[in-house]
């Protein structure tokens, strides 16, 4: 193979995995505020008791470490995802494969994230939740914009 023909390898190479990085972080969730207005409320608009507050932390430091373990595995998902592209250099089964793995991840981790806000949706008050629910249904309102 002529060293030109082996430069243009290597750069159709690097070009495809930096195409697969790209589709990776595009599949990759947005990061929004609406969590933090949803945290705000929590915190500072509904007048929990303490009960209620050393609850909520431990149902926050207990979906944060899920949260964090279940990001770390889309992201591995979409490395793996970048490799497959760069790989087979088009839509085979690796690339099938790593799509439909990220996609589970993307899934799980929307699951975490609804099974958390019904974990804090259970220790309020009738009055309590009533707010909560309208800030919840604000929030995927927004988030569908």
């Amino acid at each position: 193979m002529s060293l030109r023909r082996l430069l243009i390898a290597a750069v159709a190479v690097v070009a495809l995995a930096l195409v697969g990085v790209w589709i990776g972080r595009m599949m990759q969730p947005k990061a929004h505020h609406h969590g933090a207005e949803l945290h705000a409320l929590m915190h500072d608009g509904l007048d929990l008791d303490r009960a209620q507050e050393r609850s909520l932390a431990v149902l926050e430091r207990d979906f944060a470490a899920k949260r964090e373990a279940l990001e770390a595995r889309l992201k591995a998902d979409n490395a793996l995802l970048a490799e497959a592209i760069a790989a087979e250099h088009e839509y085979g089964p690796r690339v099938s494969a790593a799509v439909d793995a990220s996609h589970v991840a993307m899934g799980d981790l929307q699951k975490a994230t609804l099974e958390h806000i019904f974990a804090m949706r259970a220790i309020l008050r009738p009055e309590q939740q009533a707010k909560f629910d309208a800030a919840v249904a604000e929030s995927l309102a927004q988030a569908g914009k």
